[in-house]
């Protein structure tokens, strides 16, 4: 288990309503057998996926705002080699840059402006004690032939894939649909949910190219992945 800086509803550097849409009341995931998917909810005390990063007009330092499932899932059951780490279904939004350059979100057949939109990534997580969330996407060095990425990976040097799931937004809740396939056929794991802001780093290399700054909320309250698949 991976220690985090959770910020109480006083300690909050966000606005009220960023606060409330970023505090967790539930998280869920069910498998549907008939169509062969797993659906992952979470379900906030406000408008769920209402608030959004205010664009600073430059990826370096760009915020980015998160709804995160940790898993208990291993790096190859969602395409990646085999690596230590945290895989985590991420649900982002950032509006200075596009990390899904094979989706067009937003529908103006433009595949490089869709940032803002919310939409799905694999990620992998380690312990950084560079950042006051204590979390950071996995890093390797650019060019290394023995990294495995999946085919849908967005080119940056670190474990991130971009697979272009069906993301929802409604009321209280973001939802994340996925077939089994994408996990290997695996309906048994467990996890967890976690409410973060994350920013982005291009020219410091003493910090994490994308890290978690602040933990707004976590559904266990410690990270300890105790929700389970409902089948």
């Amino acid at each position: 288990m991976i220690a985090t800086s959770c910020s109480n509803d006083d300690e909050a550097q966000e606005p009220e309503t960023v606060n409330q849409d970023f505090r967790i009341e539930q998280v869920a995931a069910k498998y549907d057998n008939v169509l062969d998917q797993i659906i992952m909810t979470m379900t906030v005390k406000g408008m769920a996926g209402n608030t959004r990063p205010t664009a600073i007009g430059s990826e370096n330092g760009a915020p980015v705002l998160g709804y995160v499932f940790p898993t208990s899932l291993s790096s190859s059951d969602v395409g990646f080699g085999t690596t230590t780490g945290i895989v985590a279904m991420a649900l982002t939004s950032h509006p200075d840059f596009d990390d899904t350059p094979l989706w067009d979100e937003n529908n103006d057949k433009n595949y490089l402006n869709d940032g803002i939109v919310w939409h799905a990534h694999w990620v992998i997580l380690k312990e950084d004690l560079r950042v006051n969330g204590k979390l950071s996407v996995k890093e390797f060095n650019a060019g290394d032939q023995t990294v495995v990425l999946p085919k849908t990976n967005p080119g940056m040097p670190m474990y991130m894939d971009s697979p272009g799931f069906q993301v929802v937004t409604n009321n209280k809740t973001i939802k994340v649909i996925f077939p089994i396939t994408a996990v290997k056929n695996k309906t048994n794991f467990n996890f967890d949910g976690v409410t973060a802001f994350m920013k982005v780093n291009t020219t410091n290399s003493a910090l994490p190219l994308l890290g978690v700054y602040e933990v707004y909320n976590v559904a266990s309250g410690n990270l300890s992945l105790p929700y389970t698949v409902q089948q």
